[in-house]
């Protein structure tokens, strides 16, 4: 921002009493975030991301209809930048930028959308290009059709990956004159119910947090070709759940040294030391409330930070990261109505 201070943006789920988009002020010498104000200009807006100049703020509506939205961020509070974009698909539960497009991950339709992006940054009301995944995997009622959860572009900017739980796979894409189209698709282990991915910071690596079975898949990444290869499964809780245990965020230590999971119903962080082609489960930690459903690592001059978007339990912690041991430890929270994710800027 002009005044060079960070902020976070704070998703939210409107139909449980969320507030919508919240925007915080970030503390860079402790990671402490002090609220500045809301905007409820679409319903549900559970996932959000920020345009490469930190100037416009996206942000999905998941709804059974599905849409984009568009927000200029150089003041205290998101003023939204033109109507929102349907996106010809349902329930979108993660967006990103990749080749001057917004790309969405619709689950309730197994789909991916692109659309495109005016020279300004406002979404373009043209038609949405849809990708619709298909598959089902063997667990009931979760897989029987295909539910894609994350979508984003890979280190090098060449391919967009999107990971789908109802499948057990993760396909890579290429965009083309606006039209996705599906390059190649990894199986997983039957069952596993892929969420969300984090790359290496180096690129080489992907790491892959299943929902269905408490783990993190290891996969070696070839951009050169855009394939994925399963290496490794590592559990992320110690032991069996002793109830719900819903594996949702992901993220990778900036040094490459760490990956960090979130698991909603066990409510815990899990600390997980990167082992060349395989990881080790160190530790875990209380996640500072109840159902985390984001995990998102700080960056620059954040390096160091994780925030937690804990959705039942309507806070967004903070935790101040060991630099030796990866070891997050609990700095406080503020209150945010069903928090559902968080980025910053």
């Amino acid at each position: 921002m002009a005044d060079g201070r960070r902020r976070a943006f704070i998703g939210s789920f409107t139909a449980a009493g969320g507030p919508g988009i919240v925007t915080a002020e970030v503390d860079p010498r402790t990671g402490a975030l002090t609220p500045l104000s809301s905007v409820n200009a679409v319903p549900d807006p559970s996932c959000l991301t920020l345009s490469p100049d930190g100037e416009t703020l996206y942000a999905v509506s998941e709804t059974a209809e599905g849409a984009v939205a568009a927000y200029r961020v150089d003041g205290d509070k998101p003023e939204p930048a033109g109507r929102p974009v349907p996106v010809d698909g349902g329930s979108p539960t993660h967006l990103s930028l990749f080749a001057g497009h917004v790309l969405t991950a619709n689950y309730g339709s197994g789909s991916v959308t692109a659309i495109p992006l005016r020279p300004d940054g406002t979404l373009a009301r043209s038609a949405a290009r849809v990708l619709r995944h298909s598959g089902t995997g063997p667990h009931t009622p979760r897989q029987q059709g295909p539910h894609a959860h994350q979508v984003q572009p890979d280190p090098s900017g060449r391919w967009a990956v999107s990971v789908d739980l109802g499948t057990d796979s993760v396909r890579v894409c290429t965009l083309t004159d606006g039209a996705l189209a599906l390059h190649r698709e990894t199986a997983l282990r039957p069952g596993s119910g892929p969420r969300h991915l984090a790359f290496h910071p180096h690129g080489s690596y992907a790491y892959v947090v299943n929902e269905l079975s408490p783990s993190v898949t290891v996969c070696r990444w070839d951009a050169a070709e855009g394939t994925l290869t399963p290496l490794s499964e590592t559990p992320v809780l110690p032991g069996a759940p002793a109830g719900d245990a819903y594996p949702s965020g992901i993220a990778a230590s900036p040094d490459g040294r760490f990956v960090w999971t979130a698991t909603r119903g066990e409510d815990v962080l899990s600390v997980l030391a990167v082992e060349d082609e395989e990881l080790r489960l160190v530790t875990t930690v209380h996640c500072g409330g109840h159902w985390p459903r984001a995990l998102t690592a700080g960056d620059g001059f954040l390096d160091g930070f994780l925030y937690v978007a804990n959705e039942r339990s309507g806070d967004v912690t903070w935790f101040a990261v060991d630099p030796l041991t990866g070891v997050p430890r609990r700095g406080g929270s503020i209150r945010v109505t069903a928090a559902s994710y968080v980025t910053l800027r």
